[in-house]
Parts: structure tokens; sequence; C-alpha cells
């Protein structure tokens, strides 16, 4: 009690100014810390181009977005018509094929003829057989049109075409 009734009301104005003031001191730095930290992460979602605030940030954002939209939009289509085109190509790509040996004049060479179906995804192409003899060698042709031959096939032709058209049906 000694040192209260020593101290005059002007000092003790004065140390409680002092306190309040180093309050106030202590708060202004933190706040200088948390702005600190605020304007950094500002600068890190806003970029360093400037003063800008966050609705022009979010109409150059948007603008962005449905200029990417368009380009995706853009390639999605030139993608599906490549893709269709390439889709014709292989229909008519060899998909399905069979190959049959067999000795033609029924002699014992090894199976040296063969018949060949090369077909495509509808079933047409060519059936194709290669007749070996001792002294010659024939090749023949015959057209298919969706599984149905031009021409009467040999009984062998007709087994290459037969298992070609059973190819992943």
């Amino acid at each position: 009690m000694l040192l209260a009734t020593q101290i005059s009301t002007a000092e003790l104005i004065a140390i409680v100014a002092g306190g309040v003031a180093l309050v106030a001191l202590v708060a202004a730095v933190a706040l200088t810390v948390a702005l600190t930290r605020l304007r950094r992460a500002q600068r890190t979602v806003l970029g360093e181009g400037g003063a800008r605030d966050l609705v022009s940030y979010a109409v150059e954002l948007q603008q962005a977005f449905e200029l990417l939209r368009d380009y995706v939009e853009d390639a999605g289509q030139r993608l599906d018509t490549r893709l269709g085109v390439a889709e014709q190509r292989l229909d008519g790509a060899v998909t399905h094929h069979a190959l049959v040996r067999y000795d033609a004049y029924n002699e014992m060479s090894g199976h040296q003829s063969l018949s060949i179906a090369l077909l495509d995804a509808n079933g047409s192409g060519i059936v194709l057989s290669s007749i070996h003899h001792r002294d010659s060698a024939r090749l023949y042709a015959k057209q298919v049109t969706a599984g149905t031959p031009e021409l009467e096939l040999s009984p062998e032709e007709d087994e290459a075409l037969r298992t070609a058209l059973a190819q992943d049906r």
C-alpha cells in the first residue's frame, strides 16, 4: 500500500497509457503479420498481375474456362470425325481369314494346294485357291459379297469361307 500511496494520479495514468500503448503495439504487429500472410496468399491466387480484385479475377477465369471448353468441344468433334473415318476404313480391312491346305489331285505331295478366304467385317472379300500339281500350279480367285460367293466354290474353298465367316461371330 505504501507504493500505491506514493504514485500520483498522473503517474498512474501514464503507466496505464503505456500498457495500452504496448498492447496496441503488439496488436499492430500481429495485424501486420496477418496482413502480410493474406497478401502473400492473395498473390498466390491472383498472380503477380498487378492490383486487381477478386471479381475481375473471377471474370478472367470464367472467360478462360469458356475458351477451354470451346477448344475441347472442337477437338472432340474433330476426333469424332476422324474416328468415323477410321471405322469406315477398318470395316473394309481384312478381319476374317481362314486357310485350308489339301492335296488337290489326291497325290501324297504334302498338302501343297491351298484355299484362303480373306473377308472384311461385312463378310465381303475374296477366296484364293492355289492348286499345285507335279508339273504346274494354278491360281483361282473368286469374289465374295456379304458372305455369298459370286461363283460356285469347291468344297475346300467353301470350308475356308465358312471358317472365316465363323470367326468373331
